[in-house]
C-alpha cells in the first residue's frame, strides 16, 4: 500500500465501487512527480521555486484520499484489519527511513561537532518515535541551531502522517458501524475546525501551525473526503481535463507566487490542496494535463518519490556542511541529481523488497526488526545526548579547544536566565526575589543590578569579579532577547509581550529597592538593526554585508525613556557596550580548523565590526550624555591595529558567535573596578 506523506512508490489505487477492487491512477504518480519536484528544488535554492514547500501540503491530501479510500474498502467488504494495516505502514515506511536514519548517523558521527551532534540525537530519537514534528517545534527557540543543519528536520511530515493514522482508522471503524451516512459530514466538520485551528495559528503561533499535527489534519481530512465521493462525479473527459489543468495551475501558482514570508499553512495552505484535490477528482487521462500526468518519467518520479523526499534533504545539509556553505544554481541541480540517484537506488534495493507481503520477510520479523530498529536509535539517541555529543570523537586539541562551548558563567542557570530548556526567567521570579546574587553575596543589601539579555549573563563575571573585589553585593536580572528598557517596542510580538512585562516588573523593584545603580547590558547592534548577522553560525560569510537598516526609532525612544525614569529618582546608570559579534560559532570554527589544519583567524575584519556596531554606539552615546550615564567599552579589549580577535593563545573567546566564555568576561573585570571605587 503507497500512503506516505512524502510520496509513494507503488502503484496508486482507487476505490472501484461497482468492480470492489482497485485500480492503478498513473495520474497520481504524476501528481506526486509535481509536489515532489518543487519540494527538492525549493530546498537547494533553485530559483522560480521559492514556494516550492506547498509540494508537501499536495503529499498530504494524496495520502489522505489513498488511505480513505483503502480502509473504506476493507471496512465495507469485511476485510479491514488493524494488525494487516500497520504491516503495511511498516512495510511502506521503515526500510528506507532507518536506512536513511543510518546513513545519517555515520555522516553526523565522523563531521558534526558535539553540539551539532548532540541535536542530532535528539532528532533521531523524535524521528523514530514519528514525533519529530513535536521535537523541531520545541527547538525552535533562541538557541536552537539553523534548520539547515538538522538533516532529519524534514521527517517532521511523516510524524504528522503517522499520528494521523494511530487514530484515523479507528474513526473510520466507529463509524462505519455506527454512523455510516454520516461519516462525510463528521470528517467535513473536522477538517474545517481544524483549518480554523490553522488559521488563528499561523497568525498566533506560525511555529506551532506549521510543525503540529492539529493545524495539518484538515489536508488530510480533504483528501479524505474525496474517497466519499462527496464533489459529483466529472463525467466529461474534456471537463475531466479541465478540473485537472486547473488543479495543476493552482499549484504552480503556489509553487510560484509563496515565498518563505507567506503566513502558512493557514488559507494560504488552500491553493495548493485544493488543487491537489482537483486533480484527484478530475482523474484525467487524455489532453494536456493527462498526458503530462501519466508520462513515464512524471510516473517514475512519483514512483521514487518516497525515496526522494527521504535522501534529498540530508543530502543538501551534509554538502553545504563539508563542501559548498552556498548552493550556487549549478551546485544545487547537481546535488538534486545526485539525490535522484540516490533515491532509485534506495527504491529499487530497499523500498520494493520489503514492499510485497509475500516476499522475502514474514509479518513476525517484519514487526521484530522494526521494534529493535526503534529501541536501537532511541537508545543511540539517549547515549549521544547523555555523553552531549561525544566530544570524546574529536582529536585532543578539538576537544580542548571545543570545551570553551561549555565554559558558561553561573548565571547561567535557573534562577538567574533561562535553563535552556525553555523555562525562562518572568515577571513573577523577579517580584518574587528570584533573582542570582552577584559580587560579595554576604555584604548585605543589593547596591546593584545588572539588566540585559543573554549578553548580560555573558558579561556576569566581569562585574561579578570587580564587585567581589570591591565587597559590593548586587543582582542579576538577565532575560534572552529582551532589551533592558521600559517599554520597548519589539517586532516580534510574541517577544515583545513577556519583556514587557518583565521590565516592567525590574521597574518596580528598583524602585521599591532603591537600587542605586544599574548596568544595562544587551546586544545593541541586533535591535537597533532588528537583525542577527546574515547567516549567522556554520555558513557565516563575512563578504556578505551585515545589516546596516536603521531601526533604531523605538530603541533610542526606550532608552531616552528608561534613562530619564532612573535619573530623576536617583538611580547611576551604566550602559556596556556591546562585544563585537563573531559570526561563527568560535568554538566549533576553531576546532573545526584545528582538524582541517585551516587557519585560526575566524573573526570578522575590523571594518564589518566597525560598520556593524556604529549605530548601536552612536545611540548609546547620545543619550549616555544626555542624562551623564557611564559607558562601558569592552571593544577596544577585542579588536585593535585593524584586527579583531576571537581567541587568545589557541583558546576561544566566545563560547558561540556573540556570548562571551565565562573565562573571557572575568578577564575584563578591570574595565568595571573604577565603578565600584569609593566616590
Amino acid at each position: 500500500m503507497n500512503v506516505a506523506v512524502a510520496p509513494g512508490t507503488v502503484r496508486t489505487p482507487i476505490l472501484d465501487r461497482q468492480a470492489g477492487h482497485l485500480r492503478y491512477r498513473a495520474d497520481i504518480d504524476g501528481l506526486r512527480a509535481i509536489a515532489i519536484l518543487p519540494v527538492v528544488l525549493y530546498h537547494a535554492g533553485i530559483p522560480g521555486f521559492k514556494g516550492g514547500f506547498v509540494g508537501v501540503d499536495v503529499f498530504f491530501v494524496i495520502s489522505g484520499y489513498l488511505m480513505a479510500s483503502l480502509i473504506m474498502r476493507e471496512i465495507i467488504r469485511g476485510e479491514f484489519n488493524l494488525l494487516r494495516f500497520y504491516e503495511r505502514r511498516i512495510r511502506r515506511i521503515f526500510p528506507a527511513l532507518f536506512a536513511m536514519f543510518a546513513a545519517c548517523g555515520i555522516m553526523a558521527w565522523l563531521f558534526f561537532m558535539p553540539a551539532e551532534f548532540e541535536y542530532f540525537a535528539r532528532s533521531l530519537r523524535a524521528a523514530a518515535f514519528f514525533t519529530s514534528n513535536f521535537q523541531f517545534e520545541r527547538e525552535s527557540g533562541y538557541f536552537d541551531i539553523g534548520t539547515q543543519m538538522k538533516p532529519l528536520v524534514h521527517t517532521w511530515s511523516l510524524a504528522v502522517e503517522e499520528q494521523f493514522y494511530i487514530f484515523f482508522p479507528l474513526v473510520l471503524i466507529l463509524l462505519g458501524r455506527f454512523a455510516r451516512r454520516y461519516i462525510a459530514p463528521i470528517l467535513l466538520t473536522l477538517l474545517i475546525a481544524s483549518l480554523a485551528a490553522s488559521v488563528w495559528a499561523v497568525h498566533t503561533n506560525p511555529v506551532s501551525a506549521f510543525y503540529l499535527t492539529q493545524f495539518r489534519i484538515w489536508e488530510l481530512l480533504l483528501g479524505s473526503l474525496l474517497a466519499f465521493n462527496v464533489l459529483p462525479a466529472v463525467r466529461s473527459r474534456p471537463a475531466r481535463e479541465a478540473v485537472a489543468a486547473l488543479g495543476i495551475l493552482l499549484i504552480v501558482y503556489a509553487v510560484i507566487a509563496f515565498d518563505d514570508s507567506t503566513p502558512f499553512p493557514g488559507l494560504a495552505a488552500l491553493v495548493p490542496c485544493i488543487g491537489a484535490a482537483l486533480v484527484i477528482h478530475g482523474h484525467a487521462t487524455n489532453g494536456p494535463a493527462g498526458r503530462l500526468l501519466t508520462a513515464r518519467p512524471m510516473v517514475f518520479i512519483g514512483l521514487i518519490s518516497y525515496s526522494l523526499y527521504l535522501w534529498h534533504w540530508p543530502a543538501i545539509v551534509f554538502t553545504r556542511y563539508l563542501v559548498w556553505p552556498e548552493l550556487s544554481p549549478v551546485q544545487g541541480v547537481l546535488v538534486v541529481l545526485g539525490a535522484i540517484a540516490a533515491a532509485i537506488l534506495s527504491w529499487r534495493f530497499i523500498e520494493r523488497p520489503f514492499r510485497n507481503q509475500s516476499g522475502f520477510i514474514s509479518r513476525r520479523p517484519l514487526f521484530a526488526g522494526a521494534i529493535a530498529a526503534v529501541v536501537a536509535s532511541v537508545i543511540l539517541g539517549d547515549i549521544v545526548v547523555e555523553k552531549q555529543g561525544v566530544p570524546e570523537r574529536l582529536p585532543e586539541i578539538a576537544q580542548r579547544i571545543y570545551s570553551a562551548k561549555y565554559d558558561v558563567a553561573r548565571f547561567s542557570g535557573p534562577g538567574c536566565s533561562p535553563d535552556r530548556k525553555g523555562q525562562e526567567a518572568s515577571a513573577e521570579d523577579v517580584r518574587s526575589g528570584k533573582l542570582c546574587n552577584i559580587g560579595k553575596t554576604d555584604s548585605g543589601e543589593p547596591k546593584f543590578l545588572v539588566w540585559g539579555d543573554s549578553h548580560a549573563e555573558a558579561m556576569g563575571p566581569a562585574i561579578d569579579a570587580a564587585a567581589s573585589q570591591a565587597g559590593v553585593r548586587g543582582l542579576t536580572a538577565p532575560r534572552p532577547s529582551c532589551p533592558p528598557l521600559f517599554d520597548v517596542q519589539l517586532s516580534d510580538p510574541l517577544l515583545f509581550e513577556k519583556c514587557r512585562e518583565f521590565n516592567a516588573a525590574i521597574r518596580d523593584m528598583i524602585a521599591e529597592q532603591h537600587i542605586p545603580l544599574v548596568f544595562l547590558v544587551a546586544y545593541w547592534p541586533k535591535y537597533v538593526h532588528d537583525a542577527e548577522l546574515p547567516n549567522q553560525g556554520i555558513y557565516f560569510d563575512p563578504s556578505v554585508s551585515p545589516s546596516l537598516e536603521d531601526h533604531s526609532a523605538p530603541i533610542a525612544a526606550a532608552l531616552d525613556r528608561t534613562l530619564a525614569e532612573l535619573t530623576r529618582q536617583g538611580t547611576k546608570v551604566v550602559l556596556v557596550m556591546d562585544v563585537p559579534e563573531m559570526g561563527r560559532n568560535i568554538p566549533e570554527a576553531l576546532a573545526k580548523a584545528a582538524i582541517k589544519g585551516g587557519s585560526a583567524d575566524v573573526a570578522p575584519p575590523w571594518s564589518y565590526v566597525e560598520k556593524r556596531q556604529a549605530l548601536a554606539r552612536s545611540t548609546i552615546e547620545t543619550y549616555a550624555r544626555k542624562y551623564d550615564a557611564m559607558i562601558v567599552d569592552p571593544l577596544p579589549a577585542f579588536c585593535s591595529n585593524g584586527h579583531c580577535a576571537a581567541a587568545r593563545d589557541g583558546v576561544p573567546l566566545y563560547r558561540d558567535a556573540d556570548h562571551l566564555t565565562a573565562t573571557a568576561a572575568r578577564n575584563l573585570s578591570y574595565l568595571y573596578a573604577h565603578i565600584f571605587q569609593p566616590d
